[in-house]
């Protein structure tokens, strides 16, 4: 496999054709001032030690120097392999509930923007563990598989909005069974997994208590976050609020009870959002009191360099365009190797 590492500086080649032009320009001026003084053979005959050849030489020299310069600048690249890496850590599913609830303005500006902010955070500060996301409503989706990769995840966590599930609803226990199928399986079983659901607990559709129980039975902890205030606050689509089939504004209320009983079950802790802490750093400071499990990321790297035999070429190249005068010498006289042919006279 070929690639360049670097490849912006591929611009730099164009310095090489407006050389061209600038030494073509020169030349041509050159010619025009040598003609006020006589016929170029007549000149010729009289600067016997000026060769042309041997400019126009070392102009080549100088511009294959800057070409390979320009190349060994972008980093060719040959060659890859795979590389296994192995470190301890912790595989991590966020499920986040994206339900209409979440739109409930009593976390400014919601409690889904404060959610995603949060999440942003929590994987700026994250080294060797995995993450994975899955959004939920009526209808869970897995949004982000294990990965170890935090900028794709810090893409994914900024692009969580209620339109990722048709279906609305909120339900707890499917975002839970699909939160436990997502885990890699590499992972010992009973220890290095977690579950971290953010959701107000307003749940209709499931019975995610049972739920809770096989990922007990499975090692697997959940930590819930409660994001909202058991007051509520109504919830605000498009700038009206929504209703319910009595014609009554809709209240969003937390639900602590059920968070809590879920997060008991399987050994994790509930923790309730505040306006200033959602509450994942002290979440993330028990899981890394957890024990950790040896994690595997097969990686492509390891890219044979080449750009050393393209500074080495052009280095020799300078030093010959430096060695190559721009007169003849009489001791290499004899080989006549940029010596021009000798034009004869017209009629001769």
């Amino acid at each position: 496999m070929f690639r360049f590492a670097n490849p912006q500086y591929l611009w730099l080649l164009a310095a090489v054709p407006a050389l061209v032009a600038l030494f073509w320009l020169a030349m041509r001026n050159r010619r025009r001032r040598l003609a006020r003084f006589g016929r170029p053979e007549t000149l010729g005959e009289l600067m016997p030690e000026v060769s042309t050849g041997r400019v126009k030489f070392r102009f080549v020299l100088f511009c294959t120097a800057v070409a390979l310069t320009a190349l060994a600048a972008a980093r060719p690249q040959l060659g890859s392999k795979l590389r296994e890496e192995k470190a301890q850590g912790i595989e991590m599913m966020l499920a986040v509930d994206v339900s209409n609830s979440m739109l409930a303005e009593d976390f400014e500006p919601n409690r889904l923007e404060r959610t995603k902010y949060a999440i942003g955070k929590l994987f700026e500060g994250l080294r060797q563990d995995r993450v994975g996301l899955i959004v939920f409503a009526g209808e869970p989706k897995v949004q982000l598989p294990i990965t170890s990769d935090y900028r794709m995840a810090r893409a994914f966590a900024r692009r969580i909005d209620p339109s990722l599930v048709p279906v609305q609803g909120t339900a707890v226990g499917k975002a839970l069974e699909q939160a436990l199928l997502a885990f890699s399986g590499e992972t010992e079983a009973g220890h290095g997994r977690v579950v971290v659901l953010i959701t107000d607990g307003e749940n209709h559709e499931d019975d995610a208590l049972a739920v809770a129980e096989r990922a007990a039975r499975q090692g697997i902890r959940i930590y819930t976050i409660g994001i909202g205030t058991p007051e509520g606050a109504p919830i605000q689509i498009d700038g009206e609020f929504i209703k319910d089939e009595q014609g009554e504004m809709v209240v969003s209320k937390l639900n602590e009870e059920m968070l809590s009983k879920i997060a008991e079950t399987t050994g994790g802790a509930y923790v309730r959002a505040t306006k200033q802490d959602i509450g994942l750093d002290e979440i993330v400071r028990e899981i890394n009191d957890m024990e950790r499990s040896e994690l595997s990321t097969v990686r492509f790297e390891e890219f044979n360099e080449q750009y050393q035999y393209l500074l080495l070429a052009a280095l020799v190249l300078l030093l010959a365009e430096f060695l190559v005068l721009d007169r003849r010498n009489p001791l290499l006289a004899h080989l006549n190797i940029f010596r021009e042919p000798e034009r004869k006279e017209p009629g001769l």
